[in-house]
């Protein structure tokens, strides 16, 4: 009868101990998703003469246009405004990764948030591109 008491003991534990490491995932999975509705990405081109902000789904939230852009052919602008908010995105996934990996270290659930947002902010990209 002891025998089956420490069994019954040890499950105890062991179920005590997977609910409070539900418990703890749930919290950092909560403390990460206020941390990320705050993340912006920005970035300028090279030249700072078009400076993008974008917010933590990735949408253009600020543009900037040095007057010196009136110099240059609209369509070259056109380009450097979304090669710029491509660069902004970047910087955005950057720190989702650096946020999800403080929040989760190694564990599968790290890569997994990240990857879902390279997805969505870097579509034309491997999974590779954004961690360099």
């Amino acid at each position: 009868m002891w025998a089956d008491d420490a069994v019954i003991d040890a499950a105890e534990r062991r179920l005590d101990e997977w609910e409070s490491s539900l418990a703890d995932r749930a919290e950092r999975a909560k403390t990460l998703a206020a941390t990320m509705r705050d993340l912006t990405g920005t970035a300028h081109n090279a030249d700072r003469t078009v400076a993008v902000t974008v917010d933590s789904a990735g949408l253009l939230v600020d543009l900037r246009l040095d007057e010196r852009i009136r110099q240059q052919p609209a369509a070259h602008t056109a380009r450097q405004v979304l090669e710029t908010t491509t660069a902004a995105r970047a910087d955005l996934l950057r720190q989702v990764s650096d946020a999800a990996t403080q929040s989760f270290g190694d564990d599968p659930s790290a890569q997994a948030i990240v990857d879902s947002y390279r997805s969505r902010l870097l579509p034309d990209q491997g999974p590779d591109d954004a961690r360099r």
